[in-house]
């Protein structure tokens, strides 16, 4: 049995990348997950004096411990403006600073979901060229476009990109074995 720790990169109470992510880990089985609401997490914007005056929070070192405890990461990036959002990159910087590597040895599942019809491509594309800088082996990825008319409350109701992100899950999961 893995560990598995999931979250959006998303602070939004209204995330379509935390309902993929709640979806997903409806899916898995046989193992121990950890699902966090990023909206409990607010960060400062990242700034050397702002890490020089006030060092690292709690918080940061709670979510950077939970990353490292964990086998495996199921990760869904919200998307502005064809990047990922500032609150997801503003993670990254401050746990980075806390420990370069802080991804070193784990598995993840990288996703993407928006309202539109790019699902997110764009933020999914930077966070997998991204996070292997961190140590993630990236060893499955998934993106959900036009969420609003791909997903209902049985999931995802579009057969193709059901079986899409089946396919994703199950080579995560193999690769947590």
């Amino acid at each position: 049995m893995a560990t598995i720790l999931a979250f959006a990169g998303s602070n939004s109470s209204t995330s379509v990348n935390y309902k993929l992510v709640q979806h997903t880990t409806s899916l898995i089985e046989g193992h121990q997950i950890q699902l966090l609401d990023m909206t409990r997490y607010p960060f400062p914007m990242f700034s050397e004096d702002e890490e020089k005056q006030k060092g690292y929070s709690n918080s940061l070192v709670e979510l950077k411990n939970d990353i490292q405890q964990a086998n495996g990461l199921v990760l869904s990036v919200n998307e502005h403006n064809s990047n990922p959002s500032a609150y997801f990159k503003n993670v990254l910087d401050w746990l980075s600073r806390l420990e370069r590597k802080f991804l070193d040895n784990t598995k993840v599942l990288l996703m993407s979901a928006s309202p539109g019809g790019r699902g997110g491509i764009g933020a999914l594309g930077v966070t997998e060229a991204l996070l292997p800088r961190f140590g993630a082996e990236i060893v499955g990825t998934f993106s959900l476009p036009s969420f609003h008319q791909n997903y209902g409350e049985g999931g995802i109701m579009d057969a193709e990109l059901r079986e899409a992100h089946q396919k994703a899950l199950t080579q995560f999961l193999d690769s947590l074995k």
